[in-house]
């Protein structure tokens, strides 16, 4: 039957969610080997999906293991969700700031597979903090605390798991229907009640440009629909990084900055503006008082308050975190303005040093990362520092770093921070 689905989409006909159970179930269970799953993986990679089929598939993922129940923590339970980006930090700060508002966060992370680590490596990078609650552990947390952070458990949506694992090593990763059902059926597992997405546009996200991104915002939001849960999807810019430190430790230390009402304007930007629709969400407040009560909580202290709060619970001690000894200073070659930092040549640097993983099994150095001291748009002089590089040792090119930068004599034209916002209908 597998090789009558797999010639089914070859000739771009419609699989039914019968065909589309058999194939998850029999993928997870072993009886479809990996290089058949790879063939059909390719050929909806190819041919596409109508957004019945997307639906269908991210139903039987859903149903492929366990769902969290989060009924029994009162309110509205908004989640939030980013298709990742270099520099990107915006859970560890967004998650507090919304939770020091009464809207219970209940927030499942990932690791990072590629250039830089994920939400939960960065927690990591803070001594003894524990990112692997059981169910009740987390929902417990959230109860009391309004807020809990943790990695996903081993059996919810373990299709997209094995899938996902697959598509990685096929050259199928950036298939839209299969990026919409592998992001909604966690989404909807997580017991949220609605869903705010950040959906990274540019030279260091997964989608290339605002058209392919569109695409993949609307059928992400008609999945959200077909189950009932409000869904955003809120177009952002990464074709610069993020903030100005990358790499863990580096980037908890400015979390801990935006937190307490500081921190480099376009990280601050971003979660007063995703913070803004959780916060409507969640309680009925305008966008305006949304947005005014984010700031507030940011000045006044309950934002940061929140976060040591959640660190204490989980186990973290902050008076621990460090960071590599060795800080190395990068200066510029040439005058002028900087036009760009391409987002995807610094992660390529990040991670050489240490500070993601090409495999599963390797090895984070949370300690290692760099630190932005000029973004585009400044004016920099022959000399004048551009980074700072920590590492444990001196075993980077300097030409690399440089090679991130482009400096012109005119002013550029810089990006807005935010695309568009497409909801659910």
């Amino acid at each position: 039957m597998i090789i009558t689905i797999i010639d089914k989409k070859r000739r771009r006909k419609r699989l039914t969610r019968e065909d589309l159970a058999y194939v998850v179930s029999g993928f997870l269970d072993g009886t479809i080997p990996d290089y058949q799953m790879a063939s059909l993986l390719m050929a909806i990679t190819i041919h596409g999906m109508t957004t019945e089929e997307a639906c269908d598939l991210t139903d039987v993922m859903l149903h492929s293991g366990e769902r969290i129940d989060l009924s029994a923590i009162p309110g509205i339970k908004v989640d939030k969700h980013s298709t990742g980006g270099i520099g990107d930090k915006t859970t560890i700060i967004l998650a507090p700031l919304v939770a020091s508002l009464g809207i219970p966060v209940a927030k499942m992370s990932g690791r990072g597979l590629g250039l830089t680590g994920g939400t939960i490596d960065k927690l990591e990078a803070i001594p003894g903090f524990r990112v692997s609650l059981s169910e009740t552990e987390f929902v417990n947390q959230v109860t009391e605390i309004g807020l809990a952070i943790t990695g996903g458990t081993k059996n919810l949506v373990p299709a997209d798991k094995a899938i996902y694992a697959l598509r990685d090593v096929t050259g199928t990763v950036a298939s839209i229907p299969l990026i919409a059902s592998s992001i909604m059926s966690k989404k909807l597992a997580s017991g949220a009640d609605k869903i705010v997405i950040d959906l990274k546009v540019g030279k260091g996200a997964l989608m290339p440009n605002r058209i392919e991104a569109e695409k993949l915002a609307y059928l992400m939001t008609r999945i959200g629909k077909q189950y009932g849960k409000d869904t955003v999807c809120i177009l952002t810019d990464m074709d610069e990084p993020l903030g100005c430190k990358i790499g863990n430790a580096l980037e908890i230390q400015e979390c801990m900055e935006v937190l307490q009402g500081g921190g480099p304007k376009d990280i601050k930007d971003l979660v007063l503006y995703l913070a803004m629709y959780m916060i409507h969400m969640g309680t009925g407040m305008s966008y305006e008082e949304a947005r005014i009560a984010a700031i507030e909580q940011l000045s006044n202290g309950e934002a940061y308050a929140k976060f040591e709060e959640m660190v204490a619970c989980q186990g973290g001690d902050l008076s621990r975190l460090t960071v590599a000894p060795k800080v190395f200073s990068i200066k510029s070659t040439k005058t002028g303005f900087i036009t760009a930092i391409d987002a995807y040549k610094i992660g390529a640097v990040v991670h050489k040093i240490g500070a993601g993983r090409s495999n599963k099994e390797d090895q984070i150095d949370y300690g290692v990362g760099v630190e932005l001291t000029k973004k585009t748009g400044e004016f920099v002089t022959e000399g004048e520092e551009l980074v700072k590089v920590y590492l444990h040792e001196h075993d980077l090119a300097m030409q690399e770093i440089l090679d991130c930068f482009t400096i012109t004599e005119h002013a550029p034209t810089l990006h807005p921070l935010i695309y568009g916002v497409i909801e659910s209908d």
